[in-house]
């Protein structure tokens, strides 16, 4: 079970006051949800601690269920009970979410989630050093799986990555990646053989993005694996991994153990790129033709104006 962690009080002292101030790099998220922990870690009337957008937070959920969250001040009179420093919180997916400013975004939907026949499985959370945009571009990323992920998602000499569809819906403002296919020995716990897999990739916060692969068992649908990025500081993330898997073979700890496997060998490649925060001029970094999402997904930060955990075009 993860404990409370301690943090510095913060300078800020109400949310209003943390979202005027033109220095803060979060300015420009602060009205969208960002995830903090799974419900499922945080044990009822405990004080948790933790940092969010550089600002230390301070969240509990009491015995009845309910998620409160505010700005740790350090002052004794402003307590998890004041109005004036309280945050707005939901639980969603699992994991609770809170936001520093005013969300005016409907949250994203994942309707796999509700299925009857699917587990639900929190994966893992997973302390990275680099910025949450870094780390969303590498689960975008196919071409490493071959030398990443060897035996599993990977294997050379299918080293070739087809080229594939990617686009913004403009009616969810969202990355779209579909018809990208990559032919893999080990696709998950439930594949007995090797096969070409069919991904598509949805990413529809900027801190947040969403994998559907084809079932090894049933190729008529997918899996589904999210990942919620909590962007503690501009180059230090929380990675919260959401499984949503068709399958009635293997236990939660096995499924668990498979993902948090693959995350493990992506994290000393993920934690040594440089620079740690993801510059969105695209002269900045070599791209080829497999890097289309990545792309995509630089240029619609850009037009939303993400700051924290980039390094914006000049």
């Amino acid at each position: 079970m993860a404990r409370p962690e301690m943090t510095e009080a913060s300078r800020y002292q109400s949310p209003s006051e943390l979202v005027m101030d033109p220095a803060w790099p979060g300015r420009t998220v602060a009205d969208d949800w960002q995830v903090l922990r799974s419900i499922d870690e945080v044990e009822a009337d405990v004080n948790y601690q933790t940092v969010l957008l550089d600002i230390p937070i301070g969240f509990n959920v009491t015995g009845s269920r309910e998620v409160r969250a505010w700005i740790n001040t350090g002052c004794e009179n402003r307590t998890s009970s004041s109005a004036s420093n309280r945050l707005k919180t939901c639980v969603r997916y699992g994991y609770i979410w809170v936001s520093l400013g005013n969300p005016i975004r409907d949250f994203f939907e994942i309707p796999e989630y509700h299925e009857p026949d699917r587990r639900n499985i929190h994966a893992a959370t997973i302390r990275v050093k680099v910025s949450a945009p870094r780390a969303i571009e590498n689960f975008l990323d196919l071409a490493h799986f071959p030398f990443v992920h060897p035996g599993s998602l990977g294997e050379e000499p299918y080293t070739e990555i087809k080229d594939y569809d990617v686009a913004v819906l403009e009616e969810s403002n969202e990355v779209l990646a579909q018809k990208c296919r990559v032919w893999q020995p080990i696709s998950m716990p439930t594949a007995t053989e090797g096969y070409e897999v069919e991904y598509i990739y949805r990413v529809p916060h900027p801190y947040c993005a969403i994998l559907y692969k084809a079932n090894a068992a049933d190729m008529n649908r997918m899996d589904v694996i999210a990942l919620f990025i909590q962007p503690v500081g501009e180059e230090e993330s929380n990675a919260n991994m959401l499984l949503s898997v068709i399958d009635d073979q293997n236990s939660d700890t096995q499924i668990r153990s498979f993902q948090q496997m693959i995350f493990a060998q992506d994290k000393p490649i993920l934690e040594n790129q440089v620079p740690k925060r993801l510059p969105l001029d695209l002269r900045a970094e070599t791209s080829v033709r497999c890097d289309a999402t990545s792309t995509a997904y630089r240029r619609w930060l850009q037009k939303r104006d993400v700051r924290f955990g980039t390094i914006p075009q000049s």
